[in-house]
């Protein structure tokens, strides 16, 4: 999923560069590509046994750094109506069972 949704940052970025806080310095693209590339990045190295456990660990990474993100997708869509506020407000709390996965992977995986 994480290769996929990186290569979508490429393939269709507007809606990812709505997302962005406008409060970061730069372009809102720049921040568009670079998350697909860490999208990308993390999930090759989860797909390779030998660098799963570091995929894992950038995953925990990756995770906590969008979170701003949906944060900010949560106040820009709070005017648009109440089907658009419970699916932004719904996926703050879905970051916590993808941390958690991302830990499992990391501690069951063989050093």
């Amino acid at each position: 999923m994480l290769v996929g949704m990186g290569a979508l940052h490429f393939v269709a970025p507007k809606p990812f560069d709505t997302i962005v806080p406008a409060e970061l310095p730069g372009s809102a693209r720049v921040y568009t590509h670079a998350s697909g590339v860490a999208e990308v990045a993390t999930g090759a190295l989860l797909l390779v046994p030998r660098t799963r456990r570091l995929g894992a660990l950038a995953a925990i990474a990756l995770y906590l750094a969008v979170f701003p993100a949906n944060v900010n997708m949560v106040r820009l869509w709070w005017s648009k109506g109440w089907p658009a506020r419970v699916g932004a407000i719904a996926r703050l709390p879905l970051q916590v069972p993808m941390v958690m996965q991302a830990l499992k992977v990391y501690r069951n995986t063989p050093r």
